[in-house]
């Protein structure tokens, strides 16, 4: 490739994780779409688009394709019911809505149905009729993050990733952002959509000036006034990219557009006597970023070969003529001030480029971050991808669009399988992407190649560089606490964790979450421990403890519901609820006997429905069977590989299991079939006080968390009795995850197949946790209602695509207690995963 000669990039900086490719039937009739398209949400999904090729009739039906990264072969295809081929895919900013556009105007927006990721369905649309869409893009939330690197030192997540004042395109009643998009079609048109509150759409299109003519290629951009800015071009580049400020607004229930001219500039490619001719198309539009109206990148290309331009808007001095400068002082003090755009930089000719995909990591580019990231070697987020026509793809800086790194698309990338005679003479390498997208934290790259085929590219916080271990820990640590930050989805970033990393990093994100303040702890609680979850599967030494932090989600979770179903007796009683009441009197009163603890609560606070309590049996089953199992293993704590083992030492969540006893114990006075049943050798013992006894003693042992002790030898020997006393429960621990993730760690090349699922062998961590899971053919458990589904459910189940949890999708209870626990985990999981539907045939 022409791209190999001169490149000081540094080998490394890319490799293939894994490709999933479509099915070869002997007439494939999945065809590329010819502007082949795709976008990547920041939950990690990832939809493009294919022509389902029909053999009789000869039409095409144009699809739409969604995956999750960590299960690519689950792919959920729907035909999008678009005349024309699709010209744009735009995810919204918080990753769960899809707008696709197509070439014949009409705009459809997608949204999951039951807040299932793989099942998707249009409710709203738009259409400019017969005008096709060349540029699309949701209207700007508002929300705007700066990424310091120069203060990933900092101890504050406030400074690390700072709130940029920014406002949205428009706003309703009390500056809450108004949701909707715009797009730009081929014939000058901006339109606008507008989407209600209450579900309406208000639509308004408006010329983007006066002399309306062809746009080839547009992009949108947004200012931190809240105006919007469309740059435009007629795809030749002897003219000039134009660009146009756009303001919304809504007047007497009708959305109004008004438009600008700003200035314009021609490529400098066009100007050079000596390349006037040599590219004549513009093939590449782009804003640096959605939120960076004033830097723009320019592609024109020939045949064969491309260059790459970016240029910036400056404010400039006028100069102004002496003769003014005598008659009026005054202006020679101050210059007046134009807008003008200036280029940047230029690359040299470069092969001809596929496809152009741009970082979305908002890294503030102040001189002192790009100087601090040069030297630590912290690359994502300045690099953007150019996709070339030989299979190759190059990282170029953002600005100075200097090579970073380089992927060679070898033509091993080609089919094996076909002799080389069936492959047509012209043409060259079979294989290049037609579109790509980084990831949102721009540590992966995924292109669609011209065969439909997926590829994903891990690449290297360092770019290649060889780091000392301190410091990709840092780079992976600050991007993490940043997805922590914004709820982002951070499988793009465990791409990059190594098996050796994985304590480490769990320790320092601990630190540094330690290290806010507690209202941001208790907003980010739940976050991180999911994320320590993640983190835990890629290590066969953390692999136990992922069992135990979803179990602590699931206490919490439980804690919350249990004590949020508590009246206070009165109405007007004190500033505490009846719940942090709870929390206050058990801390304090360390009794080992539950009825001395209980007798300082006001009972009548604890009333409900005997409904209620007896809807709410299994979970306080699970509580019981859980605190009875982490004590019948507190003997043979030696060996730490039994899930379970860390609550031993932790005695927040030693804590809240002994809240829970208490209130168990008490709506077990009002109606005892709601107490959990053990299993006992004698009829006349209380398991509830023996365990609350034991419990209490144990959460002594670590109630600091400075100064931990060991738990003494009468309670060890009390322990060692537990299993001739009570039957210890076989505890359901969630499955050892069937993602993709864990087996892409020795970085060999995996490929996959669309709609089939690999056969996933040969992963070393979950043999050793066999013991632990059930095995087909037993009974299968609803993980979030503890419910016993059978060993062949009948009942649609979903399952969670990150911690792999599964619960039925319909609800068998009417219980509002019940009910209210079911909203915790609707539309995500308690881990925060999407929900995707399981094949009835699970088993």
């Amino acid at each position: 490739p022409g791209g190999a000669r001169r490149c000081p990039a540094v080998p490394g900086g890319m490799d293939l994780a894994y490709v999933c490719e479509w099915e070869k039937k002997p007439k494939s009739n999945h065809c590329p779409s010819i502007p082949l398209v795709c976008a990547w949400s920041c939950r990690n999904l990832i939809a493009f688009t294919t022509d389902l090729r029909n053999e009789e009739e000869k039409d095409l039906t144009h699809m739409v394709h969604i995956i999750d990264t960590e299960h690519p072969w689950d792919v959920y295809s729907v035909n999008s019911g678009h005349a024309e081929v699709i010209t744009c895919l735009e995810w919204d900013q918080s990753g769960s809505r899809l707008l696709s556009a197509d070439a014949d105007g009409h705009i459809k927006c997608w949204a999951m149905t039951d807040h299932l990721a793989n099942s998707w369905e249009s409710t709203v649309g738009s259409a400019v009729e017969g005008d096709p869409v060349v540029a699309l893009s949701w209207l700007h939330n508002g929300v705007k993050l700066a990424l310091h690197v120069e203060k990933s030192g900092a101890s504050n997540f406030g400074e690390k990733f700072s709130r940029v004042k920014f406002s949205p395109s428009l706003t309703l009643f009390g500056g809450k952002p108004m949701e909707g998009w715009i797009a730009v079609t081929i014939s000058g048109l901006v339109t606008v959509s507008l989407l209600k509150p209450n579900g309406q759409v208000l639509t308004a299109t408006e010329s983007l000036c006066r002399l309306r003519c062809r746009v080839a290629l547009a992009d949108v951009a947004f200012t931190g006034g809240g105006n919007i800015v469309v740059a435009t071009s007629d795809g030749s580049s002897a003219s000039p990219v134009q660009f146009y400020k756009v303001c919304v607004s809504v007047v007497n229930e009708k959305c109004k557009i008004d438009t600008e001219i700003l200035p314009s500039l021609f490529m400098r490619c066009t100007t050079d006597p000596a390349r006037r001719d040599k590219y004549p198309a513009i093939t590449h539009l782009k804003f640096l970023a959605r939120d960076m109206s004033e830097q723009v990148l320019l592609c024109a290309s020939n045949q064969n070969n491309s260059i790459v331009e970016c240029w910036s808007l400056r404010k400039e001095g006028l100069p102004v003529n002496n003769i003014f400068q005598q008659i009026s002082p005054v202006v020679g003090d101050k210059q007046p001030m134009i807008l003008k755009w200036r280029i940047l930089s230029a690359t040299n000719d470069l092969d001809r480029v596929s496809a152009v995909a741009l970082p979305k990591l908002p890294i503030s580019l102040t001189n002192t971050d790009l100087k601090v990231a040069n030297d630590t070697k912290f690359f994502p987020g300045l690099g953007l991808a150019l996709a070339f026509h030989d299979g190759s793809v190059h990282i170029v800086h953002r600005l100075s669009l200097q090579m970073m790194a380089v992927f060679y698309g070898s033509s091993s990338q080609r089919p094996v399988d076909e002799p080389s005679l069936k492959r047509p003479r012209n043409a060259g390498p079979l294989v290049h992407f037609k579109a790509m997208q980084l990831s949102w934290t721009s540590l992966a790259l995924a292109g669609v190649d011209s065969h439909g085929k997926l590829s994903m590219l891990r690449i290297s916080p360092s770019m290649g560089h060889v780091l000392d271990m301190n410091m990709s820990l840092r780079h992976l640590l600050f991007l993490l606490e940043y997805c922590m930050v914004t709820g982002y989805d951070w499988w793009d970033i465990l791409l990059h964790v190594q098996p050796s990393m994985v304590q480490n990093l769990v320790e320092k994100l601990h630190e540094e979450y330690m290290r806010q303040n507690a209202a941001l702890q208790q907003v980010l609680s739940t976050r991180i421990v999911a994320m320590k979850a993640s983190l835990c599967k890629l290590s066969s030494s953390t692999v136990a403890r992922v069992c135990d932090y979803h179990a602590k989600l699931f206490l919490i979770a439980i804690s919350c519901t249990l004590k949020s179903l508590l009246r206070p007796h009165f109405l007007n009683t004190p500033d505490k609820s009846p719940g942090d009441r709870l929390t206050e009197i058990c801390s304090k009163i360390t009794d080992v006997d539950i009825d001395k603890v209980m007798i300082n609560l006001k009972t009548e606070e604890f009333v409900l429905e005997m409904t209620t309590l007896q809807s709410l049996q299994q979970l306080l089953q699970w509580v019981g069977d859980f605190v009875l199992y982490l004590l019948a293993s507190l003997p043979n704590q030696g060996s730490p590989v039994r899930p379970g083992h860390s609550f031993l030492r932790d005695g927040a969540s030693l804590g809240m299991f002994r809240e829970l006893m208490v209130v168990i114990r008490i709506w077990g006075l009002l109606k005892p079939s709601c107490l959990p049943v053990y299993t006992a050798t004698s009829d006349t013992q209380d398991s509830m006080s023996l365990l609350f006894r034991l419990l209490t003693k144990l959460w002594l042992c670590c109630r600091e968390e400075n100064h931990i002790t060991e738990p003494d030898d009468t309670l060890i020997d009390e322990c060692c009795l537990l299993p001739s006393q009570l039957l210890i429960p076989n505890i359901d621990w969630l499955p050892i995850n069937d993602g993709i993730i864990s087996k892409l760690q020795n970085k060999q090349l995996v490929r996959l197949q669309f709609g089939k699922a690999p056969g996933l062998v040969g992963h070393t961590v979950s043999s050793q946790f066999d013991a632990f899971v059930r095995t087909p053919g037993q009974p299968k458990i609803d993980h979030l209602r503890r419910l016993h589904l059978g060993a062949y459910p009948t009942e649609e189940c979903k399952s969670c695509t990150r911690c792999g949890c599964v619960t039925m999708l319909k609800s068998p209870n009417k219980v509002t207690a019940v009910k209210q626990w079911e909203q915790r985990w609707i539309k995500n999981c308690l881990c925060g995963g999407l929900w995707r539907k399981m094949p009835l045939s699970y088993s």
